[in-house]
């Protein structure tokens, strides 16, 4: 662990950098698609353990937040801001077997020196220390508008997860653990994936069941 970067559990002092960060992170999505000062201040308030803060020295740098829910991998289909209630986490349910990852942003001044990773080790943290199966989530491929008129989303991600692409977000993922369970169309409003998004899985190796 770099000792340049530090994680924390959200605060509500943050709360005013983590609505900055969101728009020097996601300058392609749609204004509705950010998240907001009120929101981050929600997710202290409903599950400050699980969502996650990074910064460097007392800068805000970087952001891990997510909840508790019982996922239905029967019913995959969903986009963004259903899930999330525009934000709020309102879904968050403190038995939920699953967290479901609703954003992990750098800042580019920040990113490829590991602030990613810790993030993603601080997630895995939580949901191993509270028994719970794993993570879920959608995850973006930004990478994909470019390549979208000679390859469908479905032929993209396979490409990605043979290897024979490189995506920015999805590649990361894997190599952290994910699994591509499926797709999710109109997931969110980015130009830079098409509004696609990939259903990603990070099963818990260490949960116990009961």
């Amino acid at each position: 662990m770099s000792l340049e970067f530090r994680v924390d559990t959200i605060r509500p002092r943050y709360a005013a950098a983590l609505e900055q960060l969101q728009r020097d992170c996601f300058p392609t999505l749609g204004a509705d698609e950010l998240m907001r000062e009120e929101h981050f201040l929600n997710h202290w308030r409903l599950f400050p353990d699980g969502n996650f803060v990074a910064r460097h020295g007392e800068r805000v740098i970087g952001l891990g937040s997510g909840f508790l829910i019982d996922f239905d991998f029967e019913h995959t289909q969903h986009s963004f801001q259903e899930i999330i209630d525009g934000g709020y986490y309102s879904a968050h349910d403190p038995q939920g077997d699953w967290y479901y990852g609703g954003d992990i942003s750098v800042h580019p001044d920040f990113r490829r020196r590991g602030v990613g990773s810790l993030l993603y080790q601080a997630r895995m943290g939580i949901v191993k220390r509270l028994n719970r199966r794993g993570i879920v989530a959608g995850g973006l491929i930004p990478g994909y508008a470019e390549h979208k008129a000679l390859l469908s989303p479905q032929a993209y991600a396979d490409k990605v997860v043979a290897g024979e692409l490189y995506d920015s977000t999805l590649s990361f993922q894997l190599n952290r653990g994910f699994e591509v369970r499926g797709l999710l169309r109109d997931y969110i409003e980015d130009a830079a994936s098409d509004n696609w998004a990939t259903l990603i899985v990070w099963d818990n190796p260490d949960y116990q069941p009961g």
